[in-house]
């Protein structure tokens, strides 16, 4: 049997980083947030669910129209709940068909709202990558080239990053760390992992 590790962390943390250097070492991912967009491709039955809800406006090209889709959820949380319930249960499926088929020691789940979405209940043990509130703004700001306020609204819509640490098994606190010492942490942490199967 091959563990399910969870890979969560706020929104700037450097989770996606993390990510890569596992995958580096060979590690299978399986993206949530993937997942995600992959259930709502041009096609896909969920797609032409949300345009009957929301109308064709929600619609550019064929495709999703993730920001007024986004504007339209984060101003209403009734549509939020409407689309979490059409959503959540075909990304869990799609998610639990790409677990049965992974390979290794380990794999990572890495889900940004692994807690939100009891995504937890498909792992082994969890994995935090943490940073102050402060530096998430900062970060997440330069990145994604928003408003501060902006992210701080999707900070408020996830979990308490004190909730977060209580759930985690394992922390890497990305607050101080360079690029190579975050690296140097995720060859330690694999190879925790791979004795954790053996």
């Amino acid at each position: 049997m091959t563990l399910i590790i969870g890979l969560t962390g706020g929104i700037g943390s450097g989770k996606s980083t993390v990510s890569r250097f596992f995958s580096e070492l060979g590690v299978q991912i399986i993206d949530a947030d993937f997942v995600a967009r992959q259930v709502v491709e041009k096609g896909q039955p969920a797609l032409a669910e949300i345009a009957r809800h929301f109308g064709n406006e929600i619609l550019q090209h064929g495709e999703l129209n993730r920001a007024l889709l986004r504007k339209l959820i984060f101003q209403n949380e009734e549509h939020k709940l409407w689309l979490n319930n059409l959503l959540h249960p075909l990304i869990r499926a799609k998610i639990l068909q790409q677990l049965l088929v992974v390979k290794g020691d380990y794999a990572l789940l890495e889900a940004p709202l692994l807690f939100e979405n009891k995504l937890e209940r498909l792992t082994d043990y969890n994995l935090v990558v943490d940073i102050e509130e402060r530096l998430q703004v900062q970060r997440a700001c330069q990145r994604d080239k928003s408003s501060e306020e902006s992210i701080k609204a999707i900070i408020k819509s996830q979990i308490d990053r004190q909730q977060r640490l209580q759930q985690a098994d394992f922390i890497i606190d990305n607050s101080k760390l360079s690029l190579p010492e975050l690296q140097r942490k995720v060859i330690l942490l694999d190879q925790q992992f791979r004795k954790l199967k053996n």
